[in-house]
């Protein structure tokens, strides 16, 4: 993210704005494009994700409302009991967005720990309803972590996070 011209950049990031998907979502050479370990952006190849997808262990996940909305008051109670401030969450069918500044963390560290409380709120359900069999992986590796350094910044990811996500360019 660019800081608007004029706008305050402090060198310690004041927010991570973290990304991840579900298992088998968003495959390597997808056709929406994707994103290489390196953190750079690829474009489409369709040879690739063929590949990547006869590898896969299990099924793609794709979350039902009620499954999206356990792992959003995971999310919210994860930061809670650690005293990170939740700017924003939003929990799709296929990924998960969470605005959320957690001083002296590596984004990496918060990350795993939200799709740690994601999951064990996931297999809960599982266990009360029996809605599905328990999945061994339920995230991607990894995920987009990016720093916020400017409230500007930080007020457009959370404008995105709560109000860019129904639209259907978004879901």
């Amino acid at each position: 993210m660019r800081p608007e011209p004029g706008s305050i950049v402090r060198p310690d990031p004041i927010a991570f704005f973290l990304t991840w998907t579900t298992y088998g979502s968003w495959l390597p050479g997808d056709a929406r494009g994707w994103t290489d370990s390196r953190g750079r952006q690829r474009a489409p190849e369709d040879r690739l994700r063929g590949s990547i997808a006869l590898r896969l262990q299990a099924p793609g996940i794709t979350l039902s409302n009620p499954e999206r909305r356990s792992v959003e008051v995971a999310i919210v109670t994860a930061c809670g009991l650690r005293g990170w401030c939740l700017h924003a969450v939003n929990c799709r069918t296929q990924h998960v967005h969470a605005v959320v500044t957690a001083p002296n963390l590596a984004p990496a560290q918060v990350m795993q720990q939200l799709k740690a409380w994601a999951s064990r709120a996931l297999d809960a359900r599982q266990s009360e309803g029996g809605e599905r069999s328990r999945q061994p992986r339920r995230w991607t590796r990894g995920g987009s972590m990016r720093l916020i350094r400017a409230e500007a910044d930080l007020d457009a990811a959370v404008r995105y996070v709560r109000e860019c996500q129904d639209s259907s360019r978004f879901a």
